[in-house]
């Protein structure tokens, strides 16, 4: 039997909101490392619906477990209302 380690790095549910011209919008996502993911999003190597926009980090929440950062971003992602709130600093 081989001894492996498993190392315990935290995950990051993230709101981003566009700070460019245009129509605001905002994104959720998750990640391990939150500049680095920023930076994807802003040189248009990020998800999809980030491309061709700048973005703003507004808000982060830190999570231990992978699953729960998923199940959080999952969450904020289709409850728009309080995805708003989290927006308007409530």
């Amino acid at each position: 039997m081989t001894n492996t380690k498993r190392y315990l790095t935290n995950c990051y549910v993230y709101l981003l909101q566009t700070c460019d011209e245009g129509l605001a919008k905002s994104y959720v996502g998750w990640t391990v490392d939150l500049d680095k993911r920023l930076a994807a999003h802003n040189d248009g190597s990020g998800a999809k619906a980030t491309r061709g926009r700048q973005w703003r980090l507004v808000h982060s929440e830190v999570f231990t477990t992978r699953g729960a950062a998923m199940s959080r971003e999952y969450q904020l992602k289709k409850d728009r209302v309080e995805r708003q709130k989290i927006l308007n600093g409530q």
